[in-house]
């Protein structure tokens, strides 16, 4: 009896011994990604407060995304943004705003008269734009369907005062618009009022 159970514990032991090892667990590799800290409106001038970084796959990395808050403190943003959501250079007033333009087009700033109606516009929108002259009871429309780059927020200084076009309560737009449409436009706004409609387009 004593021989078999010395068999039996060899036997084991061989078997313990040839099975492969569990390789450790590796943690998984991540990199930094600054994010939004809360629901931001547009128009917002970005504060240490606003941004937060959250560690991510590298695959999930969004491209134009940042790895520290310091270079997007003052930045402004261009369009709303989620709590969580990856500050990409497109979400920013400045040159990533051309990404979101589509081939042929050009982006052409709008300032409007009405700067209620401006407060009402939001990045993302679809906008017709008239061109009313003073002395005729008529308006040209001069653009149709035009993409909303920026906007301005009601209740933010001017855009002189923040550093970034369009993010006051000047009634400044930046529209993606065709060069023979930007065209109309800066002819327009020289000799009429301008003011928008929202499109359902």
């Amino acid at each position: 009896m004593r021989r078999g159970a010395a068999v039996l514990l060899a036997a084991g032991a061989l078997v313990l011994a040839l099975r492969p090892g569990v390789p450790a667990a590796r943690p998984s590799a991540t990199v930094p990604v600054v994010v939004a800290a809360a629901d931001l409106p547009a128009g917002t001038a970005l504060a240490s407060p606003d941004l937060r970084v959250a560690l991510v796959a590298p695959p999930l990395r969004a491209g134009g995304s940042s790895t520290a808050p310091g270079p997007l403190v003052g930045r402004v943003l261009a369009s709303p943004v989620r709590a969580g959501e990856p500050l990409t250079d497109v979400r920013l007033v400045g040159a990533g705003l051309t990404a979101l333009l589509a081939p042929g087009q050009v982006a052409a700033p709008v300032r409007l008269a009405d700067l209620a109606l401006s407060g009402l516009v939001r990045a993302g929108d679809r906008v017709d734009v008239l061109a009313a002259t003073a002395g005729t009871d008529r308006a040209e429309q001069v653009a149709s369907a035009a993409l909303v780059l920026a906007a301005p927020v009601a209740g933010t200084p001017p855009s002189g005062a923040t550093g970034g076009a369009g993010t006051g309560p000047d009634g400044l737009l930046l529209l993606a618009v065709d060069p023979a449409t930007a065209a109309r436009l800066a002819a327009a706004a020289a000799a009429a009022t301008l003011t928008v409609t929202l499109s359902g387009r």
